[in-house]
C-alpha cells in the first residue's frame, strides 16, 4: 500500500500500523476543493445492523431511523424517516416508465403483500386465532403460563415447558398445506389513505401538539379508522415509522392530561412491539425475554413483564420457548432421580413480532421440502457427470452437488461467481430452465456480462409480451425483480417461478421474508442454489438467513477455491481473516491518505474522486464509488455529497435539490438502493436513470425515496462493485468500524482502493477484535429436526 505524500508531518500513524513508505497517487492541492461541512455535527452511526435494543436502536446504520422531528416540534414541521445504511425509506415507490405498466416498486409491495396473506393463513391452519383483548387458549395459553410460572420462581425454567414441548416437525410440509405463490397484479390507484381519513388523523394530531404533517404516515401505520384509534390510544402513534417513546409521552400528555401515566398498560403494550420493531432493524427476528424486559425498564415501563404479558394476551406479539444445544460433554440431567424420561432441557424464551415469526416458519418450512424432496431429473446422471468432469477443481464439485440436491450452499469472493456462471452454462446445456439472481442491478449486469464471456448457454425464452427475460438476453434477474414478475421467467399456472434451477448470489443480503417468498415461489423438483460470500455485511432487513444455514449444515457445501487476484485480492483475504496486511501495491491498486480531522477528509475525498484518480489511475469521476460509515456527522453522506456535487455537477437543485447529471440513489422500497442519475425532470416527477432503466419517481415521493449518491455507505454499496472506491474514515467513525464493514467496503473497488484514513490504530484493532454483531432468530433452531435426515 502507498500513502499520499501531502501531509508535512510524518504519514506513518495515518497508516493502518505497518508503516507503509509514502508513494502519492496524485498531490497537488486544486483551487475551489476547500471543504463545505462544517466541524460539528452528528457522529456517523454504526454500520452493522446487530444491536439489540438497550442501544435504542439509536445508529443510522443499524436500521435505525434518524433525523425525525417528533410530535413535540412546532406544527407543520415534516417528519424525515431515514432508514439506515441501505437507503430504506418507508413507503417510498418509483414508477418505471411506460403508460399502463405495474412499476417494479408496486409489483414487489403486492407479492410481498400476497405473501403475508399466504403466511397469515399458514398460522390459521396451524392454530385457532387470538382474538384482540381475550385470554389465549391452547398452546399459546400454555406457553404464556409457562413464563409467568418461570419469571415467578413457581417452576425453573427446564421443568416449566415440559408439558409445552413442541411435537417434532415434519420434515417436509404437506404438498396441499405449502401455499402457492400468485403472479403479483397491479396495486389499485387508490392504495394512498382516504383524504376524510387523514384530515381526521390531522386533527388529531394537533389536538396533541404533533406536527399534521404526520397524518398521512400515520393514516397508512393504523389503516382504517387511524383517528379514533388514536384518540383511544395515543401510544398508537409509535406505530409511525421515525416516531420514537419520548415523542409519543409528550403526545399522550397533550391529549389525555391527567389521565397520562408511565404505568398506563397501553404504553407498556405499545413500547414492547416499539421495541421488537427496533429489534426487527438492527437485524433480530425476535428478542429473548431478559433482553426485552431489561429495555423496557430502561424506557420507564413500570412492571415490564405485566407490560409484556398484556401484549401478548392481545396477540400484539407472540412467546416462544425453543430448547437449546446441551454443551458437549455435559451429562444429561433429570427432574426426578431414576426418571429417565423426564429429562431436563435447557430453553430459551423468546418474544418476536408474528410477521418475522411466521415468515421464518414459512422459510424453514421451505427449505425443508427442498432438502427432503428429489430434483427433477432434467438430464441423466452420466450427462450431470460428464459436465462436472468438464469442469476442474470446486467447479466441478458444485455442478455434482447440484445434480442430486434440492438445496446447495455456495461460498466465496468476486472470483468466485465464475462457478455459478459454469453451473448455468451447464444446466443450460441439459435442458434446465436456469436462472440467476443478484441483490441490485450493478451485480446483475456484471453477472451477465460474466455468464456471456464464460461460455455459450441456452437460449432464454421471451416474455408472452416478446419483451427479453433478462438483461441482453441472458438468464439474470434481480431478486426483488424476480419476485416482482418484472423480471425472469415469470410464472406458471399454479403460481410457482417457471425455472428448473435458481442460483441467488449475494445470499448473505437475504433477509427472512425475502427468502421465504423465494422459497414458496419455488416449484417443486426446483433446485436453488445460494452463492455468496459469508464475510460481507448480513442483510439489511431481519435475520441472518445464509449463516444460519451455513451453521445448519442441512445441505451440500461448496467452498470455491479460487482467490481474489492482485493487491486488493490479497488485502480483503486478510482482512476475512482478521488481518489488515500491508500489499505490494506497485500499480497504486491501494493508496493510504491521512487526514488529521473532519474538513480535511472532505477535502481529500473530493480531490481523489475529481483529481487524483482519474489523473493517476485512470478512472474517471463517474466510477469512483466513495463510501462512508454513515449518513450523518461532518463526513457523513450528506456532507459528503453536498461537497461532490459542487465540485462535480455544481446546480441549483431546482428539482427538489436535485440537477440533470446528479448522480443518486433510488429506494423504491424499504431496504433497497438503485444507484442511478438523474435525467430530467417534468410534471410526472424525477426521471431516472438506474442501470439501463428508466424510473421516474413522483414528486411527492423524491424527497423520500432519492438521495444524491457519491457518497454511499456500505450496506447501500454491498452486492455492486465499482472500478475505483474511495472509503472514508474519520475520527468520529472508530466505533462504527467492524471486519465485516471493513471487509465490506474494502471489497467493493475492482482496481483501485484510496482509503482516507483518520483512525489511526482504530482500523487494524476492527479487523482483528471486532466481528460481527450477533443477531437472535429462531431458524436454526426450526432447521434442527431436519440435520438428521441430511
Amino acid at each position: 500500500m502507498s500513502t499520499e505524500p501531502e501531509t508535512t508531518e510524518d504519514a506513518e500513524p495515518g497508516t493502518p500500523g505497518t508503516g507503509q513508505v509514502p508513494d502519492a497517487v496524485g498531490g497537488d492541492t486544486r483551487a475551489g476543493q476547500t471543504s463545505e461541512t462544517e466541524g460539528a455535527g452528528e457522529a456517523p452511526g454504526a454500520e452493522d445492523a446487530g444491536q439489540g435494543p438497550e442501544a435504542e436502536a439509536a445508529d443510522a446504520d443499524a436500521g435505525e431511523t434518524s433525523e425525525t422531528v417528533g410530535p413535540e416540534a412546532g406544527a407543520g414541521q415534516k417528519s424525515e424517516s431515514e432508514a439506515a445504511d441501505a437507503g430504506q425509506v418507508p413507503d417510498a415507490e418509483g414508477t418505471e416508465a411506460g403508460a399502463g405498466q405495474v412499476s417494479e416498486a408496486e409489483a414487489e409491495l403486492r407479492a410481498q403483500q400476497a405473501e403475508r396473506e399466504r403466511i397469515e393463513q399458514r398460522k390459521a391452519e396451524k392454530k385457532a386465532p387470538i382474538e384482540s383483548g381475550t385470554k389465549l387458549s391452547g398452546k399459546a395459553a400454555d406457553l404464556l403460563a409457562a413464563v409467568r410460572a418461570v419469571e415467578s420462581g413457581e417452576k425453573p425454567v427446564a421443568t416449566a415447558f415440559e408439558e409445552s414441548r413442541p411435537a417434532p416437525r415434519r420434515s417436509a410440509p404437506e404438498p396441499e398445506r405449502r401455499p402457492q405463490p400468485v403472479a403479483p397484479q397491479p396495486v389499485a390507484a387508490s392504495a394512498a389513505p382516504a383524504p376524510e381519513a387523514v384530515r381526521a388523523v390531522r386533527q388529531v394530531l394537533a389536538e396533541g401538539g404533533a406536527p399534521e404533517a404526520l397524518a398521512p404516515q400515520v393514516t397508512a401505520a393504523l389503516g382504517e379508522g387511524a383517528g379514533e384509534q388514536l384518540r383511544a390510544d395515543p401510544w398508537q402513534l409509535l406505530r409511525t415509522p421515525g416516531v420514537r417513546p419520548e415523542q409519543a409521552d409528550g403526545f399522550a400528555r397533550s391529549l389525555l392530561g391527567a389521565e397520562c401515566g408511565p404505568d398506563d398498560e397501553r404504553r407498556g403494550r405499545a413500547v414492547t412491539g416499539w421495541l421488537l420493531e427496533q429489534a426487527a432493524l438492527a437485524g433480530h427476528t425476535a428478542l429473548e425475554m431478559p433482553a426485552l424486559l431489561a429495555a423496557l425498564a430502561q424506557r420507564g415501563v413500570p412492571e415490564p413483564d405485566s407490560a409484556v404479558q398484556d401484549a401478548i394476551a392481545e396477540g400484539e406479539v407472540l412467546v416462544f420457548q425453543d430448547a437449546l444445544e446441551e454443551e458437549a460433554g455435559a451429562p444429561a440431567r433429570t427432574a426426578v432421580e431414576g426418571d429417565e424420561e423426564d429429562v431436563e432441557r435447557p430453553v430459551r424464551v423468546l418474544v418476536g413480532l408474528e410477521r418475522y415469526a411466521m415468515a421464518e416458519e414459512s422459510l424453514a418450512d421451505g427449505l425443508a421440502r427442498l432438502v427432503n424432496s428429489v430434483p427433477k431429473q432434467d438430464g441423466s446422471a452420466e450427462d450431470w457427470e460428464r459436465a462436472a468432469a468438464a469442469a476442474r477443481g470446486s467447479t466441478a464439485e458444485l455442478i455434482r452437488a447440484v445434480a442430486g440436491q434440492g438445496l446447495v450452499l455456495h461460498t466465496g469472493g468476486e472470483a468466485s461467481l465464475a462457478e455459478p456462471a459454469a453451473l448455468l452454462n451447464a444446466a443450460g446445456a441439459l435442458g434446465l430452465r436456469a436462472w440467476a439472481a443478484a441483490h441490485g442491478p450493478i451485480g446483475r449486469n456484471r453477472f451477465a456480462a460474466l455468464l456471456q464471456r464464460s461460455g455459450p448457454a441456452a437460449d432464454v425464452p421471451e416474455r408472452a409480451d416478446g419483451t427479453p427475460a433478462g438483461p441482453g438476453g441472458s438468464p439474470v434477474a434481480t431478486v426483488s425483480g424476480l419476485l416482482a414478475g418484472v423480471e425472469g421467467p415469470g410464472r406458471d399456472a399454479d403460481g410457482t417461478l417457471d425455472l428448473d434451477l435458481l442460483v441467488v448470489l449475494d445470499a448473505p443480503q437475504l433477509d427472512v421474508e425475502t427468502a421465504a417468498l423465494l422459497t414458496e415461489s419455488l416449484p417443486d423438483g426446483a433446485r436453488l442454489v445460494l452463492a455468496g460470500d459469508p464475510a460481507v455485511l448480513w442483510s439489511v432487513g431481519p435475520g441472518r438467513v445464509f449463516a444460519d444455514l451455513l451453521a445448519a449444515r442441512i445441505c451440500p457445501q461448496v467452498a470455491s477455491r479460487r482467490p481474489d487476484p492482485g493487491p486488493l485480492g490479497e488485502l480483503v483475504s486478510g482482512i476475512g481473516i482478521g488481518e489488515l496486511n500491508q500489499v505490494e501495491a506497485p500499480g497504486k491498486e491501494v493508496v493510504i491518505v491521512p487526514v488529521r480531522d473532519a474538513g480535511e477528509a472532505v477535502h481529500r475525498t473530493v480531490q481523489l474522486v475529481a483529481d487524483s484518480v482519474p489523473r493517476a489511475i485512470g478512472v474517471p469521476a463517474e466510477e469512483t464509488q466513495v463510501i462512508t460509515p454513515g449518513h450523518g456527522g461532518a463526513v457523513g453522506t450528506r456532507a459528503l455529497n453536498a461537497a461532490l456535487k459542487e465540485r462535480l455537477n455544481p446546480g441549483p437543485g431546482r428539482f427538489g435539490g436535485f440537477d440533470p447529471g446528479d448522480r443518486i440513489v433510488h429506494s423504491p422500497t424499504p431496504g433497497r438502493a438503485l444507484p442511478g442519475r438523474v435525467v430530467t425532470a417534468d410534471a410526472e416527477g424525477l426521471h431516472l436513470s438506474c442501470e439501463g432503466q428508466t424510473v421516474v419517481v413522483p414528486k411527492e415521493r423524491v424527497e423520500q425515496s432519492v438521495r444524491h449518491g457519491w457518497a454511499l455507505t456500505a450496506h447501500q454499496a454491498v452486492g455492486s462493485r465499482w472500478p475505483a472506491v474511495v472509503v472514508v474514515l474519520p475520527g468520529d467513525a472508530a466505533q462504527a468500524l467492524s471486519r465485516p464493514w471493513v471487509y465490506t467496503a474494502f471489497g467493493r473497488a475492482d482496481r483501485h482502493l484510496s482509503v482516507v484514513h483518520g483512525v489511526e490504530q482504530a482500523l487494524p484493532r476492527a479487523v482483528a477484535e471486532v466481528p460481527a454483531k450477533p443477531r437472535t432468530t429462531r431458524l436454526p433452531v426450526l432447521l434442527a429436526p431436519q440435520i438428521s435426515g441430511t
